[in-house]
C-alpha cells in the first residue's frame, strides 16, 4: 500500500468523527435552546456514534500503518449502522421539533 494511503484513510475517519461531533453539538444546542425533547432524545445516539467513529478511526489508522489488513466487516457494519441511526434519529427529532413548533 502506498505510504500516503493509510494516512488519507485515517484522516477520512477523523473527518467523519468530527462531523459526527458537530452533529452532536448542534443537537445539544437545539435541546438547550428550543426546550423540545426530540433533540435531547437524538443526542445520546449521536454521542455514541462520535465515540465509536473516533475509536474506530484511531484503530484503523494504526492498523493501516502496520499492514494492509482489510477493515473488519463488523467494524464497518457498526460504523455504518450508527451513522445511519444518527441520521434517522436526528431527522425525526427535527421533524418533531418543527411539528411541535407550529
Amino acid at each position: 500500500m502506498n505510504g500516503d494511503q493509510p494516512e488519507r484513510t485515517g484522516l477520512a475517519w477523523q473527518r467523519t468523527a468530527l462531523a459526527s461531533a458537530a452533529c452532536s453539538g448542534l443537537l445539544l444546542h437545539a435541546a438547550l435552546t428550543t426546550g423540545h425533547a426530540a433533540p435531547a432524545i437524538a443526542l445520546p445516539v449521536s454521542l455514541v456514534t462520535t465515540v465509536v467513529l473516533a475509536a474506530a478511526g484511531t484503530s484503523r489508522g494504526r492498523r493501516l500503518r502496520r499492514s494492509t489488513a482489510p477493515l473488519p466487516l463488523s467494524l464497518a457494519a457498526t460504523a455504518a449502522l450508527l451513522v445511519t441511526a444518527t441520521t434517522v434519529v436526528s431527522l425525526a427529532a427535527l421533524l418533531a421539533a418543527l411539528t411541535i413548533g407550529h
